[in-house]
């Protein structure tokens, strides 16, 4: 498999990375139908642990099957799967080495009381990446949440070690809790400082929600003002989030959410697009959906994001 200069581009960002690092990003930007194009669409399905079995799947019950999700994402051609453990051990064999896995290695779920602090369980270690032959940890933070500086030094333990074995790293940098609003947790200044975090803590890849034109913070919401940043539409949002991620020298791929209709799925990826972003990583509303719709809308998101659309 030899890196296209688009690829090349972006590992030259990551200065002082491990060979083995930068294979295993290789391997997740060359593979599937946006291979070496730089953009990426990652299938994540950790729903079961955040929101429960039906919740999760029963919209779509052959998505109970983890084969299922493995399948998917060959099948539309991504450029990678990421799950829990349990998740990837229960088709680590049957795919091996057919698709790039990313090991989730903490998760919450809806269980807990709401009334306690925002944070997530350690649940799988980056041995066990190198066990089921994962090319990525991937981990949540919560900035803003009272638990978030312990999540910080969580990833920071887990990213140093992933490193040293050639493991890369990717962070959901999910803004909750604390004295944070509903509305402030998808704030364009706050998921901009978000991105900032997660690449500040040594993330490869950045996932983050994409951004409303709200400002939450009273000092922040001033500078936007004062430096007239564009934040008027999706697409400079997007641009605004990529210049936080180090002026565009991180990946960033941005969350699909809930499920909701088609047609606003691919005006966010329009957007994603024409801002600069690397991607999506869309889970519910692709599972959630017969096959048959999911492949049709993974098609499509691929013509997006190769600029056919």
């Amino acid at each position: 498999m030899k890196a296209t200069q688009a690829v090349k581009k972006i590992l030259a960002n990551y200065e002082g990375e491990t060979p083995g690092v930068k294979a295993n990003l290789c391997r997740m930007l060359m593979q599937g139908k946006l291979g070496g194009s730089g953009k990426m669409i990652i299938l994540p399905v950790d729903q079961g642990f955040e929101h429960g079995p039906a919740r999760s799947f029963a919209p779509n019950p052959a998505a109970y099957d983890p084969h299922y999700h493995y399948q998917l994402a060959l099948d539309a051609g991504l450029n990678a799967y990421a799950a829990p453990l349990g998740m990837l051990e229960a088709g680590a064999d049957t795919f091996a080495g057919q698709i790039p896995t990313i090991l989730k290695a903490n998760s919450a779920n809806s269980l807990l009381a709401k009334t306690g602090p925002k944070d997530q369980a350690i649940t799988a270690t980056v041995d066990d990446a190198l066990r089921i032959g994962a090319s990525a940890m991937g981990f949540t933070i919560y900035p803003g949440s009272d638990s978030s500086l312990e999540m910080f030094e969580e990833i920071a333990a887990i990213r140093e070690e992933a490193a040293a074995k050639g493991v890369a790293t990717v962070i959901w940098s999910y803004p909750r809790g604390g004295d944070l609003t509903k509305e402030g947790e998808t704030a364009m200044d706050v998921a901009a400082y978000a991105a900032q975090i997660a690449a500040l803590l040594g993330a490869h890849v950045i996932k983050v929600k994409l951004p409303s034109d709200h400002l939450e913070q009273d000092e922040a919401k001033k500078v936007y003002v004062t430096e007239q940043i564009e934040i008027g539409d999706q697409a400079a949002r997007v641009r605004h989030v990529m210049q936080s991620a180090f002026n565009g020298r991180r990946i960033v791929v941005f969350s699909g959410g809930a499920k909701k209709d088609e047609f606003s799925v691919y005006d966010d990826a329009k957007a994603i697009r024409d801002g600069g972003g690397n991607g999506s990583i869309i889970g519910r509303n692709t599972f959630q959906r017969p096959r048959d719709n999911a492949l049709d809308m993974l098609g499509r998101l691929v013509k997006i994001y190769k600029g056919q659309e």
